[in-house]
């Protein structure tokens, strides 16, 4: 199993609208996002609007790929890029996920 972490920055003046998104994530991507192997998937947000990702998957890179086959997630996708800061693309594929250096087993 891969634990991944990754870093995204949220504009401030998004907040609170990218909060009550997450509040109500589509049924669809939801499910898409549990047949592709995404597992223990949560989101951390700071004040400043740093974002942070957390997963567990049996594969990080396919499980990316196979949320990128799905319409739900190109149309999710497109509906959050304008959340966020420093973006060269789709959201999903600004996810650099972070070296572990320590796990408490």
């Amino acid at each position: 199993m891969e634990r991944v972490c990754f870093l995204l920055k949220v504009r401030p003046e998004r907040l609170a609208e990218y909060r009550e998104r997450h509040a109500a994530v589509w049924p669809g991507m939801l499910d898409a996002l549990r047949a592709t192997g995404w597992r223990n998937y949560s989101l951390f947000l700071r004040e400043d609007g740093l974002l942070v990702g957390y997963l567990e998957t049996d594969d990080f890179a396919g499980a990316r790929a196979g949320m990128a086959a799905t319409e739900v997630n190109a149309r999710w996708q497109a509906e959050m890029a304008p959340f966020f800061e420093s973006l060269d693309g789709r959201p999903d594929e600004g996810m650099r996920p972070l070296t572990e250096v320590f796990h408490l087993d």
